[in-house]
């Protein structure tokens, strides 16, 4: 019994190897792809390593386009990315906890429109939405990039926090109501911080979608000062004349950077947000 456990363990281990490494290879190749020459890329593709290390590719990929470096880009990512974070957590963390601890008339329909909404393709809302910012003279702006995601538009982030909250003891809200504590301070002093795995959790998420969100960026961004990373990159590419694949990939490597340390210093907490545990013992 115990030689079939140990061969089974081992098997098991070999099988997750083999898809972290099929899974990891295109990020592998993207990498190595950087620190060759652009006319070697494609030739050599089967070969990872390169012949000749080439350092070029990162200095010419950063100073960028139309007069624009990539470090406006990296900094425009940036900005959308945690001030579209911090709205998404702040108001969907209100919203879930009006839906797991208030009570109030519709509550159910309007819990059941939260759902549906999380069924509609993205595409069918582009036209309306892009309608709308346009008569708010918004096109051009940062503003539909960042303002819609501090009104809770994103139903996973609601849901997610609706079954954490509701794994919160019920007890402690009435202890709380006891001491003289408010709705308003039953979430800010109780629900809140003991909910932060599921803030955590979304945090990861949603800086991660606003960070490589190119199609927003491509209908409301007109500016090439004011372009983020997915789109600078896109548009570094130029497919009337060659390209400088080489500096795509070395800014490419640099772009995934900002989430791999997010997901590194996080990950701890992802398990306990997913899995919406609340309150343990």
């Amino acid at each position: 019994m115990r030689k079939k456990a140990i061969a089974g363990k081992t098997i098991y281990h070999i099988l997750v190897m083999g898809i972290g490494i099929i899974m990891l290879y295109p990020l592998f190749w993207m990498f190595m792809s950087s620190f060759k020459e652009t006319s070697t890329i494609f030739t050599t593709a089967g070969n990872l390593i390169p012949k000749k290390v080439v350092f070029e590719n990162y200095a010419n990929g950063w100073k960028g386009f139309a007069g624009v470096s990539f470090s406006t880009f990296f900094k425009n990512s940036l900005f959308i990315a945690v001030v579209g974070t911090i709205g998404t957590l702040a108001s969907s963390a209100c919203v879930a906890y009006a839906f797991a601890r208030c009570k109030f008339r519709g509550k159910k329909i309007l819990f059941a429109a939260m759902l549906a909404s999380m069924m509609l393709p993205g595409q069918i809302l582009m036209v309306p939405q892009y309608l709308w910012y346009q008569k708010l003279g918004w096109v051009g702006s940062f503003a539909p990039l960042i303002v819609p995601f501090f009104f809770a538009i994103q139903g996973f982030f609601i849901y997610l926090m609706v079954n954490f909250i509701e794994g919160i003891p019920t007890e402690l809200d009435e202890a709380a109501k006891i001491d003289g504590c408010s709705y308003y301070g039953i979430f800010g002093r109780i629900i809140l911080p003991l909910m932060s795995p599921a803030l955590i959790t979304g945090g990861i998420f949603s800086f991660m979608w606003r960070w490589d969100d190119f199609m927003s960026a491509l209908l409301y961004i007109n500016d090439a000062v004011k372009y983020p990373a997915s789109l600078a990159l896109k548009l570094f590419c130029d497919p009337g004349a060659s390209s400088d694949y080489g500096a795509v990939f070395a800014m490419s490597t640099l772009s995934i950077i900002p989430i791999v340390i997010i997901f590194l210093v996080f990950q701890k907490y992802l398990v306990d947000g997913i899995a919406t545990s609340g309150l343990k013992g």
